[in-house]
């Protein structure tokens, strides 16, 4: 598995509206950055932000930007666009995921809005 596989691996998960899947992308301990800046920690607290998002309705797509690894550590970042009759959002983001024993990537650090918002993030 490559880094940026995580990206089609969550852009399914959302899709199937299976906050639980989304959950299990991050490590135990991972911290997600909410809008507002504050930061979750833990996969229950990221849990519900994805829970929360999900009840929005829509799809999202990803599209990987870039993911560099060195050893067990990759930087990535993917540009995602969420549409429902409710709103409409899109941004780059900015995350870290590791390298765990089986070789899946999980993430450890995501900045959803790391690279800023908008429709020219």
């Amino acid at each position: 598995m490559e880094p940026g596989d995580i990206h089609e691996r969550v852009e399914a998960a959302f899709n199937a509206r299976d906050a639980d899947a989304l959950a299990a992308h991050y490590e135990p301990h991972a911290r997600m950055v909410n809008p507002d800046g504050s930061v979750a920690i833990g996969r229950e607290a990221i849990r519900e932000i994805w829970a929360g998002f999900i009840g929005l309705g829509g799809r999202i797509t990803m599209t990987t930007r870039f993911a560099v690894a060195i050893g067990d550590i990759a930087l990535l970042s993917n540009h995602w666009s969420f549409a429902s009759e409710q709103a409409k959002a899109s941004a780059s983001t900015a995350e870290v995921a590791r390298r765990q024993p089986d070789g899946t990537w999980l993430y450890i650090i995501d900045n959803p809005y790391g690279a800023g918002t908008g429709e020219n993030a």
